[in-house]
C-alpha cells in the first residue's frame, strides 16, 4: 500500500470543482466502470457509488460484476482486495486512496496467526477439529490462511450463519475467530454458549495467555482485535440515554464490547440496523451505536418518515480511514482512469489493487464458502 501524493491540479479543486469532474469522468466511463460505496463513506462519495451496502453486501455485488472492466472501490483496502480476489481475470479493481487501511485488519499478522495455529492445533481438546474463521476486515493474507486450513470468511451480517454451519457439520469443532473478538463473542453468546467456553487469545503473550486448561476446554478462540470506532460505544452512554427518554431503542453493532451489546435493545450489523430502523413505526425514536456517517445519512433518510434517529455517543465516531477517500482523490482517480480509457498506451491505471495468485487462490475459497454458506441459509 502506497499512496502517491495528488497531483497539484487536484488539490486545488473546489469540492465543487472536484464533485462536477467526478461525474462528467463517471459518465464517461459508462458501462465499462461500476463504483461500489461502503456505507461509512461521506455523502459526498457515497452519491457516486452505483452499488451502496455494508461488507457482505459489496462482497456479493463484486462477484456479480462479471461484465465490468473496472471497479472502483470506495471503502477500504481489505475490500479492495476481496474484490479483487473474487474478480475474473479481466477486471481491475481501483481503490482512490491507498493508505486507507483498516487498524483492526491490521492487529491479526500473518506470522503471529501461524503461530497461534500450531499452539492451538497442539492444544485443543482430544478429537476436537480447530476451524480458522476470519472476519471480512482482514488482510489477504489471513483470508488465504482460513482457506487453506479449512475455514472461510463472515461478515457481521453472517457470522451466526458461519458459525451454525461448522458446528452444525461437527458439534466439537474449536473455532478460531479472528481478528475482532467483539463480534465473535457477541454471535455465539447469541447462540448459548457460555462465557466460559470461549478463550481469549493475546499474540503479544507467550502462549496468547492461555492456561493448558483453557486451550483444552475452549470452543471459540477469540483474537484480541477491535474496532476503534465501536469502542466508543459505552454501557452509561445507554444508561444516561435511557434516563432522558425511556421510550428510546438503542440497536448497536455487534463489534461493541459485550457489556454494550448487552445493555442494548437490539444488535444489529449494518444492513440489519438500516432494516430495523427503517422497518419501525412513524413516531419511532433510536439510538444508534455505529459509524457517524451512517447514522446521520439515516437520520436524514428517515425523518420523512417521522422516525428519529440519532448516534448514541456524542463523540466524532468517525472511521478515519474510510474519510481518506475524500472528492479530491475520487476525482483524481476518475479522471486517470477515463484518460487510460481513452488512450490506454500513453495513460496507466493508477491505485489498481491486485492481491498476488497464490493468496487469492486460498482467499477465495475463503469468501466463497462464507458466500455458499449465506445463500443456502438465505433460499
Amino acid at each position: 500500500m502506497f499512496q502517491e501524493p495528488l497531483p497539484e491540479k487536484y488539490l486545488g479543486m473546489s469540492e465543487a470543482e472536484a464533485l462536477e469532474l467526478i461525474g462528467s469522468c463517471k459518465r464517461a466511463v459508462s458501462g465499462r466502470t461500476v463504483i461500489l460505496g461502503h456505507h461509512y463513506q461521506r455523502d459526498s462519495i457515497i452519491q457516486f457509488a452505483d452499488f451502496a451496502g455494508d461488507s457482505l453486501k459489496l462482497s456479493q455485488l463484486a462477484a456479480e460484476q462479471k461484465d465490468t472492466e473496472f471497479i472502483v472501490f470506495c471503502g477500504v483496502h481489505f475490500m479492495a482486495e476481496s474484490a479483487d480476489i473474487l474478480a475474473d481475470d479481466h477486471q481491475k479493481v481501483l481503490l482512490p486512496q491507498m493508505d486507507a487501511g483498516c487498524s483492526m485488519a491490521d492487529m491479526a499478522d500473518i506470522g503471529q496467526v501461524e503461530r497461534c495455529w500450531d499452539y492451538l492445533a497442539g492444544h485443543v481438546g482430544a478429537g476436537k477439529k480447530l476451524v480458522p474463521v476470519t472476519y471480512v476486515n482482514s488482510t489477504a493474507a489471513i483470508k488465504a490462511f482460513c482457506g487453506d486450513h479449512g475455514g472461510m470468511c463472515c461478515t457481521s451480517s453472517n457470522c451466526r450463519a458461519v458459525f451454525s454451519d461448522i458446528w452444525e457439520r461437527d458439534a466439537d469443532a474449536a473455532i478460531l475467530f479472528l481478528p475482532d473478538q467483539h463480534l465473535g463473542r457477541n454471535t455465539a453468546y447469541g447462540m448459548g454458549k457460555k462465557l466460559e467456553q470461549m478463550a481469549l487469545w493475546d499474540p503479544t503473550k507467550p502462549e496468547g495467555g492461555l492456561t493448558s486448561e483453557q486451550a483444552k476446554n475452549a470452543e471459540l478462540f477469540l483474537w484480541n482485535g477491535f474496532c476503534c470506532v465501536h469502542q466508543e460505544f459505552s454501557v452509561a452512554q445507554i444508561e444516561a440515554a435511557r434516563r432522558q427518554d425511556p421510550g428510546v431503542k438503542v440497536i448497536v453493532h455487534p463489534e461493541c464490547a459485550f457489556d454494550v451489546a448487552q445493555a442494548a435493545d437490539f444488535l444489529g450489523s449494518t444492513q440489519q440496523i438500516i432494516q430495523a430502523v427503517s422497518s419501525s413505526e412513524a413516531g419511532s425514536r433510536w439510538l444508534v451505536g455505529t459509524e457517524r456517517n451512517l447514522v446521520e445519512r439515516l437520520t436524514r433518510q428517515m425523518a420523512a418518515k417521522g422516525i428519529e434517529v440519532r448516534l448514541l455517543t456524542t463523540s466524532r465516531c468517525i472511521c478515519r480511514t474510510m474519510n481518506m477517500i475524500d472528492p479530491a482523490h475520487l476525482a483524481w482517480l476518475m479522471d486517470n482512469l477515463r484518460r487510460h480509457c481513452e488512450n490506454p498506451g500513453q495513460t496507466p491505471l493508477v491505485n489498481q489493487v491486485k492481491v498476488d495468485e497464490a493468496t487469492k487462490r486460498y482467499a477465495r475459497l475463503a469468501l466463497d464458502r462464507m458466500l455458499a454458506v449465506t445463500a443456502a441459509r438465505t433460499d
